[in-house]
């Protein structure tokens, strides 16, 4: 009962810290879904880099450390590969959303490509890549919260719980409700990652080295990428995969809207790698928990963090566990569920309403929230798939819009509306035909060496979408207008980036 009631004491804090963020402000689209552009380096910080740190952490990266081993060292690198990028990527972005007023991911393909038909494209391969990564979050939910209270609360209605505060506070508050919960969620889930990734492997082994080696005895080939299926260009592609697509989230995306000006990006571009290593000693719970609990298989390797916690610690500190693991469903399920209301309401619904007021879409998508998170309950109660293969299938799905934002970025726009997105659809249309047929590069093309058919099968989607993509627009250049203003990757002077 113990851990029970500390889990709804930081239910509780959340849902207040959410509320309490609307105070004193007039909650117009703009207020809700980016924070009135007035977001400091903190606030950013915390909503771009406090990304990686979801029920994710928690359990997919222990749960593939002690299920699949080497292989899991690809989530260590492809954030700090796409942090890099930011440093160029988003003051790019920054500076043409504040040009342009842009709420939505969606609005930059439209204002980009004058297209409010790719915009709805956009809007609805972004929702649907959110909804697997909002059930990977409800699903992480249930997990946590149920194994946390001993079973005192079942996985169900710890996820119906939880959804139920999400959209409450999501509704009202918007963004400004997850940046103030981010605030507590971070500082919680550093401190138990840290705890548990160092006195696990010190209580059971005697330390990091010694847990390693203890490892590799009992598991020699663990520690090692495999020669063929996750090997070396799995690695490889699949971090590549993931960095490009770590922004075209759309949750991500407008997130970097709602700061107050283009240095933030560069400020925060320094530390965020260096955040990205805390994740090492997630694995070590991981690697750890191998021996200690064994037997976990298939997606129940997702449990052992959970699993390791509950047979070492006290009620009251499995209770803290517990309690940091609802947070980190919380705040990427709040962006999530904000983010595909307002792409929907502005994106979609205006493109068959064009004359609709911004205050009408702004009530619109406060009312969406709560249908999409029914929705993603249904799923979330009728899925399957483990933690890291929900995350990975939303990845090769909104990675695909990667080709067309970074042609809309060129100085000199060569990419037509009808070649972005023809390039959208059939990188879509391959991760979608390869996700349902469980194929790979391998079984589709036996004769390719090892190494190729490897590959993730996102990345092919992504040469095939981005030869769609040329090809397409060298057959429409002529017949489309170039575009009024464009927004290149070089920064602009000091001078213009604003206040800090």
């Amino acid at each position: 009962m113990i851990a029970l009631a500390v889990i709804f004491a930081f239910l509780l804090a959340a849902l207040g810290l959410g509320l309490r963020a609307r105070r004193g402000r007039d909650m117009d689209l703009e207020q809700w879904s980016v924070g009135g552009r007035g977001f400091g380096t903190v606030f950013v910080f915390l909503l771009l880099a406090g990304e990686i740190y979801t029920t994710f952490t928690f359990l997919g990266a222990s749960g593939w450390a002690y299920g699949k081993g080497a292989p899991a060292y690809y989530i260590l690198c492809y954030a700090s590969l796409a942090y890099v990028l930011s440093y160029w990527l988003l003051p790019a972005v920054w500076r043409y959303a504040k040009q342009h007023r842009l709420i939505s991911q969606s609005d930059f393909f439209v204002a980009k490509f004058n297209s409010p038909l790719l915009g709805a494209l956009v809007a609805l391969v972004g929702v649907v890549a959110m909804v697997p990564y909002l059930v990977l979050q409800l699903k992480g939910l249930g997990i946590i919260v149920s194994i946390s209270s001993d079973g005192r609360i079942s996985s169900h209605w710890a996820i119906v719980i939880g959804t139920v505060a999400l959209t409450l506070y999501v509704t009202i508050s918007g963004i400004h409700g997850s940046a103030w919960t981010s605030v507590l969620k971070d500082a919680v889930i550093l401190a138990i990652v840290l705890i548990l990734g160092i006195y696990l492997p010190m209580h059971y082994f005697g330390g990091v080295g010694e847990m390693f080696h203890a490892v590799d005895k009992a598991h020699p080939q663990l520690l090692t990428l495999p020669s063929s299926g996750m090997s070396t260009s799995w690695f490889a592609s699949t971090v590549l995969l993931s960095a490009v697509g770590f922004y075209m989230w759309p949750h991500n995306f407008s997130a970097s809207y709602s700061a107050q000006n283009e240095r933030v990006f560069r400020r925060n571009a320094i530390f965020m790698p260096l955040y990205q290593l805390i994740l090492l000693f997630v694995f070590f719970v991981g690697f750890t928990a191998i021996l200690v609990v064994p037997g976990l298989k298939g997606a129940d390797a997702d449990l052992s963090l959970l699993r390791i916690t509950t047979a070492t610690f006290p009620s009251w500190f499995v209770g803290i566990v517990g309690g940091a693991g609802l947070l980190t469903a919380l705040v990427p399920g709040s962006l999530l569920l904000m983010t595909s209301a307002t792409c929907l309401a502005k994106n979609v619904y205006r493109l068959a309403r064009p004359h609709t007021s911004e205050q009408h879409i702004g009530r619109l998508a406060q009312l969406l929230v709560p249908a999409l998170a029914l929705v993603s309950l249904y799923f979330t109660f009728n899925g399957g798939s483990s933690i890291v293969s929900l995350l990975l299938m939303g990845y090769a799905l909104v990675t695909q819009l990667f080709p067309a934002l970074l042609a809309s970025l060129a100085p000199r726009q060569f990419v037509t509306k009808e070649g972005a997105a023809a390039g959208i659809v059939v990188g879509v249309a391959t991760v979608a035909v390869v996700t349902l047929s469980g194929a790979t590069v391998g079984s589709l093309l036996p004769g390719l060496p090892q190494a190729v058919k490897d590959l993730n099968v996102g990345v092919i989607a992504l040469v095939l979408n981005t030869v769609a993509m040329v090809g397409i627009s060298a057959v429409t250049r002529t017949a489309s207008p170039a575009p009024a203003t464009t927004a290149s990757l070089r920064p602009e002077p000091e001078a213009t980036a604003g206040t800090g």
